[in-house]
């Protein structure tokens, strides 16, 4: 069963969903240090709840700032070993970023939300 919430601020809506045991954060519009607090206690909160995997989908945003690349990298750094995390981020605004700064070494990328959670269930 799937389980939606959704919280929204100004040029950012940030929901979480459950796939089985696997969170999925999506996010769409603008990330950025006004609205990356947000994006980290999203995530945070569905940490809270043990999920076996973590999915941040950022298929619809349109700009990622480094403050919302810096969640990234501290969710990495925080997360077990035996938990799977990975982003969906695909073209100029998110995948470019995210592989140009160097997160695409540390931490999965994947075009769809489908690939990424066929990944984490494999």
């Amino acid at each position: 069963m799937d389980e939606q919430h959704a919280t929204k601020t100004t040029g950012c809506v940030v929901d979480e969903e459950w796939v089985g045991r696997v969170v999925v954060v999506s996010v769409s519009g603008v990330v950025d240090m006004l609205t990356a607090p947000q994006l980290e206690q999203a995530i945070r909160a569905a940490l809270d709840k043990k999920p076996g995997g973590l999915v941040v989908d950022f298929a619809e945003v349109e700009f990622l700032a480094s403050a919302g690349m810096g969640v990234l990298v501290a969710v990495h750094d925080e997360v077990t070993p035996d938990m799977r995390f990975c982003v969906v981020a695909d073209g100029p605004a998110t995948s470019r970023p995210l592989k140009l700064v160097g997160i695409a070494d540390l931490i999965e990328l994947y075009a769809t939300r489908d690939e990424a959670l066929s990944a984490l269930s494999a």
